[in-house]
């Protein structure tokens, strides 16, 4: 039997590395223990704190994620070190390693500097420097630099870079909320009055181009920068030097920089001529310290391919569709040859294609010095693209080149993997996809004249996302700025960071992530203390809903934009879904009523739960009475509002369910198993169907590879998830629509899916402190695993089959419990931590017999049959592909088709089949 352990991975609120600068006095605890002996529950904890003093607390609690801090709390730039150890029935476990966290400038009056702006630096300046020579005292112990900026800043000290952060401060809803950060800067200073400061400032989103409306300078138009140095000497006296009137502003080398456009720099340039600087007054209380990782370099990408196109230009292809920009060595130029890099995401006709990104040039640009070798990089921009074009570099060599991936740098936490190689690359499309729009911001798309915060991609994506990554403090600073940006009706914004300023932005789906969101990272996380901070947001988002919907409760009429990008829609008219607006408009409106209602039960105000959940039943009742039949049907007849109305319990009878699911499989029958959801449809189809029954359905859609499909770009070589299922049409086109991105998670959404139900790894009470291990084993694969870094420690699901024998692996971390539905048993299993392992009869060895007088349905379920039936269609040439026979054939599904499935094999007899049938 192991022992028990120490704890480790002690962390401070949501921070996942060591938390210098943390914007809390009284930062919660979370720890983890890796063994323990079989019987082993926490029974108390005992917490040492050693800062001014050493003190130590032993409180009696089974908890161990974000646990009260038991102390003192801690002064602005007070530092402390942890250590905890925890007790079951017996004894103590030894203690954790110390773990430090020190507190930030957490009052404006702990700043005794100011914003400093360059005099002269419109909008198509060059980039300015803003520096200063410091005198610093001997006998250094420790030094913060802490720097925020308008518009985005590169820190140098003493001729090297100041912490790995990119694009810092990051992008808040900068009006209200400013970030600033915190560096450890003690083996960077010296003494003596020679340590130069200085500060490299670019446009960022802070003035630079923002939006599709040719938007620009939308926070202000001056540039500036705040920062503050802070020494302690031996004798333990603080020395406080700050940006003031005293520094000097110059010109760099970069002539022009834009997060869409590019930057262009001018190599033979010398940094200008010394100018003053002007002391801004700002509001210094806007500024907050992070809550999740800063925007780093999380990979390196070496080019794979160089090419030269039909029209002569010269191709780079890095294999991978990739967020970030292209370092490029070269050597041998004269002074004054121009290098020029454009960047994109695919080709078209063997050249860049650039039509998707609009009006962003996404080109950097370098005029060279000379012929020295050099490294071009261009860190004030950044770009969406796989593919480059180079100009300007004779004998470029594919080893020259190498794209830096750009990220927020959010801790991985989730993966897949499974029998199925496509299924697999799918949902590595959807890691790399969320990886590069989660630059600070949840954003839609990282390439075009975009790039924003659409509140409709994050509320379908977030439960994908906090499976795959650690997103608990990215997205509650997301959430922080939601509330902030929110009207005082309730409206949320479009998007978040709100750039677009619509003046009535309420619409379905994209505003309930002011609940969703929240929501999902409550489950994920267990952190209450989030729901209690975002309640007034969401409660005002539903009351603002429930006004439009009126005293019937019916949220009809007004903008929305509903089903987006249903794939039946035109391209040039993402809004024609099929599903009807109304109907899935009051639907969110009975859903955020619910999670508001279970929000509020959490943080115990019983009043405001039974005042929503009341509201929600009698929107459900409302919703029923007006968009349901008494057979099922509801409005519309389309397969998402088919998927709301049972996965959100708009329908109050059994029968209706039972019909509403028999539709909702008959739809996708006759689809032939292409999925016919957009944005908001698509997290939800899959459980719908696998929920009543349907699981073999789910599974046809999920591997389907016909487009539309989320497979079928994989078949088309894709390396994200596209905005479309068909961004790229089967001919190697693009997309005619104007909005057609190779890099959108959206879509990506259905990974959730194959995480709880696939493999079948799923929380079953908030944070995994519990688990629900339940998948969806079939015939279709042969094996699927998931593992997922829950705040207890590693918990994963493998399943396979083989000679006949279904084997189930399952491992639950220290802390936590399982709740198993083994393979073949008749009850659940409740297990405790450890790694458990079950192996049951396989009834998936052979797919079922067809049976001897089969419906249309049943022919079209069996899926060897229904293929040969296809390709027989397909080569008589009576139908072209399987969705168009399939939709000939809806109006028969309960017609006999054993004479159908008899012809199978011999073309021209499907052909008089297929004629028989559909002239009885």
């Amino acid at each position: 039997m192991p022992n028990l352990a120490a704890p480790s991975r002690v962390r401070f609120e949501h921070r996942t590395d060591t938390p210098l600068g943390i914007g809390t006095a009284s930062p919660r605890l979370s720890w983890q223990t890796t063994t323990a002996p079989d019987d082993y529950a926490q029974t108390a904890y005992e917490v040492e704190i050693t800062g001014t003093t050493k003190q130590s607390y032993v409180v009696e609690s089974a908890d161990q994620v974000l646990v009260p801090w038991p102390g003192e709390p801690l002064a602005s730039r007070e530092r402390a070190d942890v250590r905890i150890r925890v007790r079951g029935a017996g004894d103590w476990s030894g203690w954790s390693e110390p773990a430090s966290v020190e507190a930030g400038l957490l009052s404006p009056d702990d700043w005794s500097a100011r914003f400093i702006s360059p005099r002269d630096n419109a909008l198509g300046s060059p980039a300015p420097l803003l520096s200063a020579t410091l005198d610093l005292p001997g006998d250094i112990t420790k030094a913060r630099l802490y720097v925020t900026a308008h518009g985005i800043y590169l820190p140098e000290l003493n001729g090297s870079r100041v912490g790995d952060d990119e694009l810092a401060p990051g992008w808040t809803a900068y009006q209200h909320r400013l970030r600033y950060q915190t560096y450890d800067v003690t083996d960077q200073v010296h003494a003596g009055d020679n340590n130069e400061l200085e500060f490299l400032l670019g446009n960022g989103w802070y003035r630079g181009r923002l939006g599709f409306r040719e938007q620009s300078q939308v926070y202000g138009t001056r540039l500036a920068v705040l920062a503050q140095l802070e020494v302690t000497t031996g004798d333990g006296q603080v020395h406080t030097f700050g940006t003031d009137e005293s520094w000097t502003a110059r010109e760099s080398a970069i002539l022009a920089d834009d997060l869409y456009d590019g930057q262009r720099t001018d190599l033979r340039r010398t940094p200008g001529a010394d100018s003053p600087v002007d002391v801004l007054d700002a509001d210094l209380g806007l500024l907050v310290a992070p809550d999740g990782p800063p925007v780093r370099i999380v990979d390196r990408v070496p080019a794979i391919a160089l090419s030269t196109s039909p029209s002569g230009k010269t191709l780079i292809d890095f294999g991978q569709n990739l967020v970030g920009r292209v370092q490029l060595t070269v050597r041998g130029g004269a002074a004054g040859d121009e290098v020029v890099v454009r960047h994109a995401e695919v080709l078209e006709n063997g050249e860049l294609g650039v039509r998707p990104l609009r009006s962003a040039k996404a080109t950097d640009s370098y005029v060279l010095a000379g012929p020295d070798e050099v490294v071009l990089d261009s860190p004030l921009t950044f770009h969406g693209f796989r593919y480059a074009e180079v100009t300007g570099v004779p004998g470029l060599q594919v080893e020259d080149l190498t794209a830096v991936v750009v990220s927020s740098d959010l801790r991985r936490t989730g993966w897949f993997e499974s029998s199925n190689d496509l299924l697999n690359k799918f949902h590595e499309n959807v890691v790399w996809g969320m990886r590069g729009n989660f630059v600070d911001v949840p954003t839609d798309c990282p390439q075009r004249d975009e790039r924003l915060g659409w509140t409709g991609d994050i509320q379908v994506f977030s439960p994908t996302a906090s499976f795959l990554f650690d997103t608990a403090g990215f997205l509650g600073n997301w959430l922080s700025d939601l509330s902030a940006e929110q009207l005082k009706d309730g409206s949320v914004p479009f998007v978040i960071p709100d750039v677009l300023r619509n003046p009535e932005p309420a619409t379905a789906a994209w505003g309930d992530a002011a609940t969703i969101v929240p929501w999902v990272l409550y489950n994920r996380t267990g952190d209450a203390a989030l729901l209690a901070r975002q309640l007034p947001s969401m409660r005002a988002w539903v009351d603002k809903l429930t006004a439009l919907a009126g005293d019937n409760l019916l949220w009809s009429g007004g903008f929305q934009f509903g089903d987006w990008l249903d794939p039946t829609a035109p391209p040039d008219d993402p809004f024609r879904a099929k599903a009807d607006p109304d109907v899935l408009a009051t639907a969110h409106l009975a859903r955020s009523a619910e999670v508001v209602a279970l929000a509020a039960e959490v943080v115990g105000d019983t009043e405001v739960a039974r005042e929503y959940a009341d509201l929600a039943a009698r929107v459900r009742q409302a919703f029923a009475a007006e968009y349901t039949t008494e057979g099922g049907r509801v409005l519309s007849d389309a397969a998402t509002n088919y998927a709301l109305a049972l996965q959100w319990a708009l329908l109050p009878t059994e029968h209706q369910r039972q019909r509403a699911a028999e539709r909702l499989a008959d739809l996708v029958r006759t689809a032939a198993f292409r999925i016919s959801t957009g944005f908001v449809g698509t997290p939800l189809i899959a459980d719908a169907l696998a929920d009543t029954g349907h699981a073999d359905l789910a599974y046809r859609l999920l591997l389907q590879t016909h487009c539309p499909s989320w497979l079928y770009a994989v078949t088309m070589g894709a390396t994200t998830v596209w905005e479309r299922y068909d961004s790229m049409l089967p001919d190697g086109s693009i997309n005619p629509g104007e909005m057609t991105s190779f890099n959108h998670y959206a879509l990506g959404a259905v990974a959730d899916w194959m995480h709880r139900r696939v493999a079948g790894l799923a929380p079953a009470t908030p944070g995994f402190r519990s688990l629900t291990i339940s998948p969806l084993i079939t015939g279709q694969l042969t094996s699927a695993s998931a593992k997922h870094l829950t705040p207890y420690g590693e918990a994963a699901v493998a399943w396979t089959r083989s000679n006949g024998e279904i084997a189930l692996s399952v491992t639950v971390p220290v802390g936590a419990r399982a709740r198993v539905d083994v393979p073949g048993a008749s009850d659940a299993v409740e297990v405790g931590h450890g790694t458990h392992e079950w192996t049951a009869t396989d009834p998936y060895v052979a797919e079922p017999e067809l049976p001897a007088e089969p419906t249309v349905r049943q022919l079209i379920d069996h899926e060897a049959s229904w293929d040969a039936v296809v390709a027989g269609a397909r080569e008589s040439g009576f139908a072209a592909d399987d969705a168009l026979l399939a939709a000939r054939l809806e109006r028969y599904l309960d017609q006999p088709a054993s004479a159908l499935a008899e012809a199978a094999g011999d073309p021209a007899a499907v052909r008089a089949a297929l004629e028989s049938l559909l002239n009885h």
